[in-house]
């Protein structure tokens, strides 16, 4: 097969055909396409990508009962894993009636660099630090001035030498971006320091600098957001199971401990708080990925992966906290132009940037909770199963009466794909 030339100017019924036919997709493949299209507003959802044929869709789903810093929420939850919004929302029901999610912000500052290769004296360029930094200020006053009367703007820029690459540096600026997730603010600022950084050079009569690229950095550890829940041990009760509370308690701490000390075991657990964290991300239009990457730098900022979340027993109180990057914006992007990440935040009463990142903290907190304790009682694939039932009947297309007589088959037992295949087997009839 011969690669194809122009394919991006084609129009999408001529992609749908070319596709077709190429790879022999089968009769349905343009039906099923042109199911998923909206009837309405494809035309936004073309635009937000390349060679766009069709809409994969996700479940947008709502977990109640969030208190978090004496406010209650109703949390959009975007995700197509099972149990993952029923989890978090009994999770959020149970510290509703114990405290609440207390979070902290602790800085909303955000990063960009511009690299360069150069062979001077840094200790020399260092000198006019401030002078620097004005210079670069007023250049890109015209991008800047707007960001800075909703309270951003840049906050500091040095030269920093890149280790280990000698002759690199980079021009490290420094931001905040309000509201804003702030990607394209920084990237634009960024650029235009460019012919300005190396006429600074030349008028302090130093070589000149090359510039070999610029961009912001998704690493964000000073966009930070810490979060906590509390409890007498004894209210624990409730998630147990067979257990005292007082062993539910230590054995929840000691799963957590094997997370800080095992990295194996802490990429999954970290796993599962992002399983609320991106759903949040995602429900309100903001970029997961940017999201996940900075928090697992994050967690290997000791030289080493570990957990994000951390757990602790101090004179018969349970207290589980999480701290993780989140570079999060309420404006811009797809925040406001995605018809769902607009009524997302909306469900949410129009949250700031900030407040924001305290929601999804404790929606990956809740989420954290919830499988620590799955998985030191009944185990995690008792529940997840069960509520991946429906999923596995569909798969094997059971009939409604097969459904029926399944759920009730299964409400006590192991579910697997396995035996719900040689239930329905054994139910041809119905």
């Amino acid at each position: 097969m011969q690669q194809i030339k122009g394919f991006s100017k084609l129009t999408r019924e001529q992609k749908v055909e070319y596709l077709k036919t190429a790879y022999n997709l089968g009769d349905n493949f343009e039906a099923v396409l042109e199911s998923y299209r909206h009837p309405d507003k494809q035309a936004i959802f073309d635009d937000f990508s390349e060679n766009t044929l069709t809409n994969y869709y996700l479940p947008f789903g709502v977990a109640p009962n969030f208190l978090i810093d004496g406010r209650l929420y109703a949390v959009p939850m975007v995700i197509e894993e099972s149990s993952v919004v029923a989890a978090a929302s009994r999770a959020a029901s149970f510290w509703a009636k114990n405290g609440g999610f207390k979070t902290k912000i602790h800085d909303t500052l955000k990063t960009g660099d511009i690299w360069f290769e150069w062979n001077g004296d840094l200790a020399a360029i260092r000198e006019f630090k401030a002078e620097l930094s004005a210079f670069l200020k007023q250049t890109t006053n015209a991008l800047t001035s707007s960001m800075e009367k909703r309270g951003g703007g840049i906050s500091s820029i040095e030269i920093l030498p890149l280790k280990g690459m000698e002759g690199l540096y980079r021009l490290h600026v420094t931001l905040k971006t309000a509201d804003s997730m702030g990607a394209n603010f920084i990237n634009s600022t960024l650029e235009a320091m460019k012919e300005p950084l190396l006429s600074f050079f030349e008028n302090k009569r130093y070589d000149a600098p090359v510039i070999i690229m610029a961009i912001l950095s998704n690493y964000t550890p000073d966009c930070l957001v810490s979060c906590s829940v509390s409890c007498e041990v004894e209210a624990l009760s409730p998630y147990a199971g067979g257990l005292s509370a007082k062993e539910f308690a230590r054995r929840f701490k000691t799963a957590v401990d094997i997370a800080q000390n095992s990295t194996e075991r802490a990429v999954t657990h970290n796993k599962g708080i992002y399983n609320g964290v991106d759903a949040v991300v995602l429900a309100t239009g903001n970029d997961f990925r940017a999201i996940e990457a900075a928090g697992h730098a994050y967690a290997s900022r000791n030289g080493y992966y570990s957990s994000l979340s951390h757990c602790s027993l101090d004179k018969g109180v349970f207290t589980l906290s999480l701290t993780i990057p989140l570079a999060l914006g309420t404006v811009g992007g797809l925040t406001r132009l995605h018809p769902m990440a607009a009524k997302a935040l909306e469900i949410l009463q129009h949250p700031s940037a900030p407040e924001l990142m305290s929601i999804a903290a404790s929606a990956g907190l809740a989420n954290n909770f919830s499988a620590v304790a799955s998985l030191v009682t009944t185990g995690i694939q008792k529940g997840h199963m069960k509520l991946h039932l429906s999923n596995i009947l569909n798969l094997l297309d059971a009939t409604d009466k097969q459904k029926e007589a399944a759920r009730s088959h299964f409400r006590n037992l192991t579910v697997s794909v396995q035996a719900v295949k040689e239930f329905i087997d054994s139910n041809a009839k119905l």
